[in-house]
C-alpha cells in the first residue's frame, strides 16, 4: 500500500503564487513516476503534470507549461508542484497519483494510488 498526502492548497489572487506538496508513506514510492491532476465542478479529471522517478524527465500540460514546475526530493518522499502566474482558471481539487509505469502518464487510470486532494481557489 502507498499513502499519499496533499497538503499547500488554499486561496489565492490571480498571479499569486502556490506549492503543493504530496508526502507519501508506505511501499516504495520513489522508484515510480509520480503526477498531479486537477479537477474543477462538474468537469472530468485532467493532467497537469508528471515526473519520471529519477526526475530525468517531466510531462506538462499545455495549459500550464511554463508556469507550473513539478519536482521531487526522493529522500523525503515528497513530490511539488510549484504553481506561479495563477489563473482563475486553475481553480481545481489538486491530486497526486502514483503510477507503476509502463503506460502513458496523461491519463488518469495509468495511476493506482491517490491523494485525497487538495483544494486551490484563485480570485480574479
Amino acid at each position: 500500500q502507498v499513502q499519499l498526502v496533499e497538503s499547500g492548497g488554499g486561496l489565492v489572487q490571480a498571479g499569486g503564487s502556490l506549492r503543493l506538496s504530496c508526502a507519501a508513506s508506505g511501499r516504495a514510492f520513489s522508484i515510480n513516476p509520480t503526477g498531479w491532476f486537477r479537477q474543477a465542478p462538474g468537469k472530468e479529471r485532467e493532467f497537469v503534470a508528471a515526473i519520471s522517478w529519477s526526475a530525468g524527465t517531466t510531462y506538462y500540460a499545455d495549459s500550464v507549461k511554463g508556469r507550473f514546475t513539478i519536482s521531487r526530493d526522493n529522500a523525503k518522499n515528497t513530490v511539488y508542484l510549484q504553481m506561479n502566474s495563477l489563473k482563475p482558471e486553475d481553480t481545481a481539487v489538486y491530486y497526486c497519483a502514483r503510477a507503476p509505469g509502463g503506460s502513458s502518464l496523461f491519463y488518469p487510470t495509468s495511476y493506482d494510488y491517490w491523494g485525497q486532494g487538495t483544494q486551490v481557489t484563485v480570485s480574479s
